[in-house]
């Protein structure tokens, strides 16, 4: 059985700020093969690396210009910045968080040297970019078990799953195979969690800490 890709979710979180420069750059010491975070866009449209739509001290990331928001958190990094930095050495894995920004996500993800893909829980937006013809690989993330993932897949267009780790199952697995998908579970950061979802077949496990897939 493949051994799956180990993906750094945000870099490592657990020994640096998250989506930072640092901690992407620790990831890939640590042996990330795939580096996974999330992104929206300022007001003049410079794609940025942050989990919330506001930075701690409430400043909308949208509402905001890039300079405004780099003078109150300098560890604030660019998209463009963070494949400087990978420079081909591992997947990239974004997830599109800021509302109708794919096109200029995708656009960015066109001059990394390397493979990308781009994935998020607005499955309308999937959709849109694979009505568009994107050369990314794209997915959904799933985290309500009443959703039927592998019709949400064939509507989206997506060829990766990212189901919350306790809703990945063998079965799912191997539906998402025959379609010739991944199935990426998130975040598994558990022991016993990674030991499950590793017989099930999934092709890579986002996780907190990538060295604890090494000991798995």
């Amino acid at each position: 059985m493949p051994v799956p890709l180990r993906i750094a979710h945000r870099g490592m979180p657990r020994l640096a700020t998250e989506n930072t420069l640092p901690s992407f750059a620790l990831a890939l010491e640590c042996g990330a093969q795939g580096i996974e975070l999330d992104v929206h866009a300022t007001r003049d449209d410079v794609i940025v690396v942050h989990h919330d739509s506001a930075l701690p001290s409430g400043k909308g990331i949208r509402k905001s210009v890039y300079a405004d928001l780099v003078r109150e958190m300098p560890d604030l990094p660019t998209l463009q910045a963070v494949c400087d930095l990978i420079q081909g050495r591992a997947e990239l894995f974004v997830e599109i968080k800021g509302a109708g920004i794919e096109q200029e996500v995708d656009e960015l993800l066109d001059h990394y040297h390397g493979a990308a893909a781009i994935h998020s829980f607005d499955h309308d937006l999937i959709q849109r970019l694979a009505r568009h013809g994107t050369a990314r690989r794209l997915g959904v993330l799933v985290d309500d078990a009443s959703i039927d993932s592998i019709a949400l897949m064939k509507r989206t267009g997506a060829r990766d799953l990212w189901p919350q780790h306790s809703l990945t199952s063998r079965e799912l697995v191997e539906a998402v195979h025959l379609l010739a998908g991944r199935v990426i579970p998130w975040t598994v950061n558990a022991p016993s969690d990674i030991k499950r979802v590793s017989a099930f077949g999934v092709d890579g496990i986002c996780t907190d800490d990538v060295r604890s897939l090494l000991l798995a």
